[in-house]
Formats: C-alpha cells, sequence, structure tokens
C-alpha cells in the first residue's frame, strides 16, 4: 500500500470518526516558545489539553477560527534532532510525520483503544498473531494504568501479549520544559513499535512535580514511514524505512551517481536531504545559530557523505527535485523548488570550497599520532581551529574522529569556544556602543534613538508584511543619525521591494498609529503573538509593545524594552539609503528619518 493511500486512509478513518481534519502545523512552532522545532502533533494543540484555550470557542492559531469540536486529526510535519547522530541505522529519521488523533476532553482511554485496534486490525487487516501492547506499567509517582490493560484484554488480546513497561518507556511528555504529559500504551506490529497513545493526565512543571490535569485528552501519534514498512514489505523479507516509496527513487537516484554504494552513506545523505528540503521551505536559513545551525549541520553532513561516496554532477538539484514532487501535493510550500535547491546549493557549495583544505589540515592531525601510543585526543584547540577556519562543527569532527579511533577535548573546545565569543563581544561594544537613553544628556539624540527604534519595530513589521511572515531579526544598532537592522532573507530585496517596504513605514506613519505598552509572562507574550528575536535572552517578565489604530488592529507586536513614541505621527519621513548582505541568508537594512 502507498504511503499516499495510508495517509487518505487514516484521515478519512478518523473523519469518518466524527474528527476535524486538521492540516499540519509548520516546522517551526507558532505556538510553543519552548522548543526549535515540532516535534509531535499535539504541539498545535498544547493549550486545548491545558485548558488555557477552549476549543468549541477560542480561535485555533492556524485556522483563524474555533476548532469547533473536541476531536481532530493530523498528519503533522515533525523534525528530532536528537536522532541525526543514528541515522543510517533502520529506523532513525530527522524529519518524519506522524499521523495523530486527538481528544481534548471528549474521549479517553477506552474510545482511543478501540479505535486504535479497529484501524489497525479490521481496516489495514493486520493479524492478531502479529501484533503485541504494552502498558504504563507504574512507579512510585503514576500507578499501574489498569484501565488501558482491561480494555486490551476486552478486545481479545491475551494477557502473555500485553507488556507492562517503564516509565522510560510508556510515559511519553512533555514537549519542551513543561506541559501536558501521561502514561501511554503502544502497538507494536512484527516487534516494530508503531502507534504510541499517549493519555494526557497531568501537567509537569518545570521543576518536574506532576499536576492532575481537569480536562483529560488523548494525544497519539503513529510514524507513516514505519507504518508503510510494516505495509510495504512482508515480514520475512523485512527491509527498511528507506526501501520504502517514501525514500526509494531518492537512493536509487544517489546510487546513479555514487561510485561508492554505501548504504548507510546512501540513507545518511537522503535523509538529510529530505529534512533540508522541508525546513528550507519552512523559511529556515542556514545559520551559526538555533533552527540555522541544525540546518546548516545538516548540509555540511551531506557534502562530506557525498565526498566519500563520490557522487558525481550537478547531483543536488535533482535530489531536491524528487523530494519536492513526492510531497508537494500534501505540501504546497515545496513547489517552490528553486528557492529551496538556492537555499542548500549555496550552504552546499560553500562549505565544499573549505572542505578539501580542511580535510588535509585534519589527516596532518591524526597523521601524527601514528607515532604515539598513548590515548589519542584532537585538543580544543585544534579543534576549535578546524571550526573557524574550515566550518567543521564540533559534532562533525566527533564523527570524523571517532572513525579514527580518536577522541575529541570537547571541553577544551567549548573553553576556546568562549574565549572567542568574549573577545567578538567585548569588540562589537567598543565598535557599537549600546545606549542607555538616561545616561545621554543631549535632548535631541535622546529623541531621535526614540523614533528610531519605534521606527525598526514598523520595519520588521513591514518585511514580514511584503516579503515573508518568516523574516526574523538578526541584530539591530542604533545611532543618533541612523538604524541598522539585519534580517534573516536568501537574497537582495529588488528597488520594487524597497519602495513598497519605504510606503509601509510611511503610510502606518500618517495614520497616527498609538504605540502602546504591557507587561507579561515571557510565554505570555509569545502566545499572544509577540516577536520574540533572542529567545534567550529574556526574563520571566517583559514588556510587549504593540503599534495600533483605534479599533485595535495591531500592525506590530514585539517584546522589547523600549524606548518608543508614544504617536507614530511624531515620526518623520522613513527613508532606506541602503540595502546590502551581511552573511548568507542574512540582509542588513540602513534607514534614516528626514
Amino acid at each position: 500500500m502507498r504511503s499516499e493511500d495510508l495517509r487518505n486512509k487514516f484521515l478519512e478513518f478518523f473523519k469518518e470518526k466524527n474528527h476535524r481534519i486538521v492540516a499540519s502545523s509548520s516546522l517551526i512552532p507558532e505556538n510553543d516558545s519552548s522548543v526549535l522545532f515540532t516535534t509531535a502533533g499535539m504541539q498545535q494543540f498544547k493549550f486545548y489539553y491545558t485548558g488555557q484555550l477552549n476549543p468549541l470557542k477560542d480561535d485555533h492559531f492556524s485556522l483563524s477560527e474555533p476548532l469547533g469540536v473536541f476531536d481532530a486529526a493530523t498528519c503533522q510535519k515533525c523534525f528530532r534532532t536528537t536522532d541525526i547522530d543514528s541515522v543510517g541505522n533502520e529506523r532513525h529519521l530527522t524529519f518524519f510525520e506522524m499521523l495523530g488523533n486527538f481528544s481534548f476532553g471528549g474521549y479517553f482511554k477506552e474510545k482511543a483503544i478501540s479505535c486504535a485496534w479497529e484501524l489497525i486490525n479490521k481496516v489495514l487487516n493486520i493479524p492478531l498473531e502479529r501484533i503485541h501492547v504494552a502498558v504504563f506499567g507504574g512507579d512510585k509517582e503514576v500507578p499501574f494504568d489498569e484501565e488501558s490493560y482491561n480494555f486490551w484484554l476486552k478486545l481479545g488480546i491475551p494477557e502473555e501479549k500485553i507488556i507492562r513497561g517503564s516509565r522510560e518507556d510508556n510515559f511519553w511528555g512533555p514537549t519542551g520544559e513543561e506541559g501536558p504529559c501521561g502514561p501511554t500504551t503502544e502497538i507494536y506490529v512484527d516487534e516494530i513499535e508503531i502507534w504510541n497513545l499517549v493519555f494526557n493526565e497531568y501537567f509537569m512543571h518545570r521543576n518536574k512535580s506532576l499536576e492532575k490535569l481537569k480536562i483529560k485528552g488523548v494525544d497519539t501519534g503513529m510514524g507513516l514511514e514505519r507504518l508503510a514498512l510494516i505495509m510495504q514489505y512482508p515480514q520475512d523479507k523485512r527491509k527498511t524505512v528507506f526501501e520504502t516509496d517514501l525514500f526509494s527513487n531518492l537512493i536509487d537516484f544517489l546510487k546513479t551517481k555514487s561510485k561508492n554504494k554505501d548504504e548507510r552513506i546512501m540513507r545518511i545523505i537522503a535523509d538529510h536531504l529530505r529534512a533540508a528540503v522541508f525546513l528550507s521551505a519552512a523559511g529556515v536559513i542556514p545559520s551559526n545559530t538555533e533552527r540555522g545551525y541544525v540546518l546548516r549541520r545538516l548540509v555540511r553532513r551531506i557534502a562530506r557523505f557525498a565526498k566519500i561516496a563520490e557522487i558525481e554532477g550537478d547531483w543536488l538539484k535533482r535530489g531536491v527535485v524528487i523530494v519536492a514532487k513526492k510531497y508537494q501535493d500534501i505540501y504546497s510550500e515545496l513547489k517552490n523548488t528553486d528557492e529551496i535547491i538556492k537555499i542548500i546549493n549555496e550552504e552546499k557549495n560553500k562549505f565544499e570550497k573549505t572542505l578539501s583544505r580542511g580535510l588535509k589540515e585534519w589527516e596532518k592531525m591524526i597523521a601524527s599520532f601514528s607515532l604515539f601510543k598513548e590515548k589519542k585526543v584532537i585538543s580544543g584547540k585544534d579543534a576549535f581551529y578546524l571550526y573557524e577556519s574550515y566550518g567543521f562543527p564540533l559534532e562533525l569532527l566527533k564523527e570524523m574522529a571517532e572513525e579514527k579511533k580518536i577522541e575529541v577535548d570537547e571541553a577544551g573546545f567549548q573553553r576556546e569556544q568562549e574565549r572567542h565569543r568574549s573577545v567578538s563581544r567585548a569588540g562589537q561594544e567598543k565598535k557599537f556602543g549600546g545606549h542607555d537613553i538616561n545616561k545621554i544628556q543631549d535632548t535631541r539624540n535622546k529623541i531621535q534613538i526614540t523614533k528610531l527604534h519605534t521606527a525598526t519595530h514598523l520595519l520588521l513589521a513591514a518585511l514580514r508584511e511584503i516579503l515573508s511572515n518568516k523574516v526574523e531579526q538578526k541584530g539591530s544598532d542604533i545611532t543618533f543619525e541612523r538604524l541598522r537592522f539585519d534580517f534573516s532573507f536568501p537574497r537582495q530585496l529588488t528597488d520594487e521591494e524597497l519602495k513598497k517596504i519605504e510606503d509601509w513605514v510611511n503610510g502606518k506613519i500618517k495614520k497616527d498609529l498609538i504605540v502602546d505598552f504591557y507587561e507579561a509572562s515571557y510565554e505570555e507574550a509569545v502566545k499572544k503573538g509577540a516577536l520574540a528575536s533572542f529567545k534567550d535572552r529574556y526574563p520571566e517578565k517583559v514588556t510587549v509593545y504593540e503599534i495600533k489604530n483605534n479599533k485595535g488592529e495591531v500592525f506590530s507586536r514585539e517584546i522589547c524594552a523600549g524606548p518608543h513614541v508614544k504617536k507614530t505621527s511624531q515620526l518623520e519621513v522613513f527613508k532606506i539609503i541602503k540595502e546590502e548582505t551581511v552573511a548568507q541568508g542574512v540582509r542588513r537594512i540602513k534607514a534614516i528619518m528626514e
């Protein structure tokens, strides 16, 4: 059964069970600042489980209307960074699709288990002899899930096929540092775990304490890739997820371009390329921080393993097209293949220019170890040299060292990196200097900085409105004369785009909009839609500035410490004087007030 059919069968099954079918949310979490990526289907429904939102009354963040029901089902795009180093074996993936059904106070364990059994046994026709299940066996904090155990017995699963699992194996959540969680029951086919049913009964706080939820919920997840493996290959001819139709075309193509057809290398390149395509389509740009760093790491591993496999020719463009064609009817953002190819190819080419020289330096380092019999360790200083000079991330160095039975002094690397950052910070402070508004003596300068600060908020709002709502602030510097703003975007802006941005800002200035502020917790601010440029640097309580009209329509909402004007009419005419590149995927605008 093709993956497309499996995806459709799952969603149609739950549609008939009166679930609302909701589209996959973005890989970039829009309502959960505690995680870099969407790692589970329940994330877009998180606030229904906690009771902070009512599915019948409150707007769902991506639907712009209430969910209207207590039950939903999705096929969710997911990305987990914990499996990057494990990719290459039979099952681990970075990007994957999670089929899931959810209930927020509608039904609970009995219906969830009976639906799962009906789909697996009756619809997909997987016989009982191939199946066993697991339930939570209990511990000091949470009791044995006897209720689930008895429901499985009621459905005809014999006792010997029901495993009592540990806290590690059969208790799930939360996503991020806190949130809903609870005991799980899992379904295994041919010893492969394919479906995990989570019963959210608790809320885990940051201190790891558990509190009973007022609204019990169901949160299930079944990996499409594993389901495809089960359905496409009989047990006696079992292969891996990489032989399913989700990967086969891509891997077959890679093998035609490769001299070294090592299976593990083919799997790594295929997994990473698929993941890089989806991250790029979600608006992620390669960089040295957060999501951008993850994408950069994936592309650099692609480049390194492609070199080992001796993949020749202009293969990457074709590889991206194969991935996009497989999914673009479901995920429309993959139709923009030219932009995706450009983002990945530029990063790959950039790294390849230094890769050969870096490998020569690496070989020199490890060649010297043959003279010594004692423990072989790459020093932190040498590791950081390869990182800074040739772009070899620590994870890549560790992987290369492991292949040679050599260790890397990670602690030494971290010390070198922190020393480098301290020097850089000192240089930045000396060059630009921060502005404490209360220490500025000249009244005119104080007023001008305040105006430019508010104009910066309008500029970011204009960029997100005219270019893409994925645009993020990457840096900002304000002097008495001008503002300088760095932002994520993969290409040079056209003259027409720059004119539209200017006009948008000046239009809002003329409308005499209100500049208001309020205090809230960081999580409350982000939940309400406030932009946060430096996610790891905010206190628990933050100030949110809004630029809005008399009707309450908000054009800009950002976490910021100020200072700001009270009305946009206090600003002069906004004029862009320069637009340029700063780094790959990062642009810079300089502007003044005339």
